[in-house]
């Protein structure tokens, strides 16, 4: 597994240096089995989750809460856990080397899980149509940034469904109408917002007077929450694979809430813009990858950890400019177009015309695969990632019409063939997918390896019929 380079000059080389924690996922892994046997609806909901929506239950959990005991408390803390207290959760684990959900240890002999939604009252309501009786008010007002309700119970075992929009503690906030009205206001804004201008900097412009406007507002955490959400809606509309998938999520209440991250492609003029845009809405650069010469591309990882929110951030590289600081250093132009340089001359830039390249969502990787074909008639490339604790896979790409300008300057430009040209007019070009991910382990990191054969593989270049 190829080790991530550090992102700037002044992290160290073992700063992004991910590595599985299998010691740890046997400790989640008996808690919530558990927790399971001692709740059965929720042990039902988590069949049907694997059955309906080729998701595993452990990926949809937001917390564990546990007992309190000297011995649990010894193994977290053996096996990378570390006590971060929380509003609500006054003794709150957390593993920050791997991507594994907040324990929290209390005082009476309650298990309680939370899992992740992204809105508590489609839960309940999509539960509610099916006949099931739901205990339990909400906690949190309507609009606010947490949201918790008691779903189902069991002996000593409670399941709790949680909506977040930039709070991470387990205490919801005092209500706010004003700012919740405002955060609607802005999360329209954001929706209708206009992608298409005669020139990317007035749309990246408008853009940032958006997020200035709602961070000022409502805060960094919940105006990055809204504007993903945004980016999620628009994605899904110009993707089949993500709608087939989207529905068969919602008839369980769930959402998109799975999102494991967001990835852009972007040109090398706008590229310093994208990574501002994100850091404005508090992403931080983690580790950046590089693909080698032959494959001319390169990527900056970002996150937010009060959001959850990840993105992946793909440009068209060379080896000297992986050196610096490519995130925060303009790239001269350059003549040849590498594959993400090609993707956003056909179709625009992922922050404005295109919308996101993909999605990435935890699944139960085989059961998606042959759940999407079955049901929905998508079908899913080879996989790029086959490792024990990660697996990865896109679904075939949704081809796109070109806009036939945007044809003749690259053909004109000599940036494409007149053949090549005469092709993406008449048969468009790969946009979009939704990728099938699996995590074990608590693997936080990627594969650099496998990320550059599917770069590759999408190099609208390189179809010659659609797929």
């Amino acid at each position: 597994m190829p080790t991530a380079v550090p992102a700037a000059a002044n992290q160290t080389p073992t700063a992004f240096h991910w590595e599985p924690q299998p010691a740890a996922q046997r400790i989640l892994d008996g808690l919530l089995t558990e927790f399971l046997e001692r709740c059965p609806e929720a042990a039902t909901l988590a069949g049907r989750m694997r059955a309906e929506t080729g998701t595993r239950f452990k990926d949809w959990v937001d917390h564990i809460g546990a007992p309190r005991s000297s011995e649990l408390r010894q193994r977290l803390a053996e096996t990378g856990f570390s006590l971060r207290p929380q509003p609500g959760a006054p003794e709150c684990h957390v593993h920050e080397g791997a991507m594994f959900c907040p324990v929290i240890l209390g005082d009476d002999a309650t298990m309680r899980v939370g899992i992740k939604v992204d809105s508590v009252a489609d839960f309940l309501a999509t539960w509610s149509a099916a006949g099931l009786a739901l205990g339990g008010a909400v906690l949190g007002e309507p609009l606010a940034p947490l949201r918790m309700a008691r779903v189902f119970t069991g002996r000593d075992a409670e399941l709790w469904v949680v909506e977040r929009h930039g709070h991470r503690g387990f205490l919801p906030l005092a209500s706010d109408a004003g700012k919740g009205v405002a955060a609607l206001g802005h999360l329209e804004a954001l929706r209708r917002r206009r992608r298409d201008f005669e020139r990317d900097e007035d749309g990246l412009a408008e853009l940032n007077r958006l997020l200035d406007a709602s961070v000022a507002e409502i805060g960094q955490d919940w105006s990055c929450d809204l504007f993903f959400a945004t980016e999620r809606e628009f994605w899904q509309r110009r993707n089949r694979a993500a709608q087939v998938q989207k529905a068969r999520q919602d008839k369980l209440g769930l959402g998109w809430a799975n999102h494991d991250h967001h990835t852009y492609r972007c040109s090398r003029a706008e590229f310093t813009g994208l990574v501002a845009a994100w850091e404005k809405l508090g992403l931080r650069c983690r580790e950046s990858f590089y693909a080698g010469a032959e494959a001319g591309w390169g990527a900056q990882v970002m996150e937010s950890s009060a959001t959850g929110i990840t993105t992946f951030n793909d440009v068209d590289l060379s080896p000297e400019e992986l050196m610096g600081d490519f995130a925060h250093t303009s790239l001269a132009p350059r003549e040849k177009l590498g594959t993400v340089g090609l993707w956003c001359a056909l179709h625009g830039e992922a922050l404005l015309q295109a919308g996101m390249h993909h999605l990435e969502c935890q699944f139960d990787h085989h059961a998606l695969v042959q759940q999407l074909e079955r049901e929905g008639g998508v079908k899913t490339m080879a996989p790029f990632t086959t490792f024990p604790y990660l697996r990865q896979a896109f679904t075939e790409g949704e081809r796109w019409a070109v806009n036939p300008a945007r044809v003749d300057r690259l053909v004109a430009a000599g940036r494409i063939t007149p053949e090549q040209g005469a092709r993406f007019k008449a048969e468009g070009a790969l946009g979009s997918h939704l990728e099938n991910l699996e995590r074990n382990d608590g693997f936080k990191g990627f594969n650099q390896q496998g990320v550059s054969d599917i770069i590759a593989r999408t190099d609208p270049r390189r179809q010659t019929v659609p797929v």
